[in-house]
């Protein structure tokens, strides 16, 4: 008889044959900088972008403050609620010009959590191409028609939409404003006049932008003036801000409806108070005075690009994540070896989380590393590059 663990080590070694393999890792943390086994590494792997999580100052103003809970015992249907909870969703509210918000404890309870409450079998949802994995979970969850349209290609949603629309009750277009893998920002405008012609509901996840983009920080809807306009607006505090969790921000009835009926919200123990606190701190004491590093932050990413291109490396995207695309998964998984050698902890993305043949290093700037400490990335890059044609 076949033990019945075998088929698991067999899918196990396939991924580690065709460098897919993931492992744990365990390090020290200290401000831009990862320690590991006693040598130090520029840390261009987190979504830290604001430098915010690994501040001892911040943390520091916040615990002469905290007075909270460091556990909920409870979901927020029940006892896990409080007035902290209250206060941030009310700022929140009122940051976007929306009548309610609700948080969550990740932005992957939120994703899953909104697609699978608002859609139903009779439903269709329109989805950009690369749109998070913790979206596409939760349409599956939701039993929806899902019509996935060409990433950033709004003609072809038209075709799907006018095709496709009058088939189903509720329709939703579901994009994220910035996406994560290729730096990339959607058009939320054309989003916007799609929704409208063809009644649908428009929900865009701010997950990488909020914090980074806009005067507030608000993200790419605050940016491109279009906030009002927007059914839902995701974000999540676990990036920029620095923290843990989640939020949406809509009308009443959507929000109320989530509440009923959002089955990560209902039944999960609820984030503590000192989480919900110390967001709260970093979004009224901290991000208000950081507009002077969200601005350099970008400007950093602009020259890192442009030096990336003019030597010949494929890079794309207009935001503070760069991606240098390099093909196969081995080339990604050496040249991340190789840059790690060099001081710069940089992993490797590769399929399934980017398509067969787009594997990658993707470079997560921070606002807390200067220009200069990141300007021989491009030729330590090429370099590499290089050797490996030559293997």
């Amino acid at each position: 008889m076949e033990n019945k663990y075998d088929k698991f080590k067999q899918e196990l070694q396939e991924l580690r044959e065709n460098c897919c393999e993931r492992k744990l890792t365990s390090f020290k943390k200290l401000g831009q900088y990862i320690f590991e086994e006693n040598k130090r590494y520029l840390n261009l792997s987190s979504n830290d972008y604001l430098g915010i999580a690994e501040n001892k100052n911040v943390l520091e103003k916040f615990i002469q403050i905290a007075d909270f809970s460091l556990g909920s015992a409870s979901s927020r249907l029940l006892t896990g609620g409080s007035y902290v909870y209250a206060k941030l969703e009310c700022l929140l509210a009122a940051m976007y010009g929306k009548e309610k918000a609700l948080i969550f404890n990740s932005g992957y309870h939120a994703n899953t959590g909104i697609m699978s409450a608002l859609l139903t079998k009779k439903d269709a949802v329109f989805c950009d191409k690369l749109n998070h994995a913790s979206i596409l979970d939760g349409i599956k969850l939701s039993e929806a028609k899902m019509f996935r349209y060409k990433h950033l290609d709004y003609e072809h949603l038209e075709e799907l939409l006018e095709k496709n629309r009058n088939e189903y009750e509720t329709a939703v277009i579901v994009t994220e404003s910035l996406f994560s893998m290729d730096g990339d920002i959607a058009d939320l405008s054309k989003l916007i006049e799609l929704k409208q012609k063809y009644n649908a509901i428009l929900i865009v996840d701010e997950a990488h932008a909020y914090g980074v983009f806009g005067e507030k920080g608000l993200g790419i809807s605050e940016v491109q003036g279009c906030i009002k306009d927007i059914d839902i607006i995701v974000g999540t505090f676990g990036k920029a801000i620095g923290s843990i969790g989640a939020f949406c921000t809509g009308n009443d009835v959507l929000i109320n409806y989530l509440i009923n009926k959002c089955r990560p919200l209902i039944f999960s123990t609820a984030l503590p108070e000192i989480n919900v606190a110390f967001t709260y701190c970093v979004i009224t004491e901290i991000l208000p005075n950081m507009k002077e590093q969200r601005r350099q932050l970008l400007i950093n990413a602009q020259k890192l690009r442009e030096k990336l291109l003019s030597l010949g490396l494929e890079t794309m995207g207009e935001s503070q994540i760069v991606p240098v695309i390099l093909g196969s998964n081995k080339r990604a998984v050496e040249c991340s070896k190789f840059l790690i050698q060099n001081g710069y902890y940089l992993l490797p993305i590769r399929h399934p989380t980017v398509a067969p043949g787009s594997a990658r290093v993707r470079i997560s700037l921070r606002a807390d590393i200067n220009y200069e400490e990141i300007e021989k990335i491009p030729e330590l890059i090429s370099q590499k590059m290089i050797e490996s044609d030559y293997e």
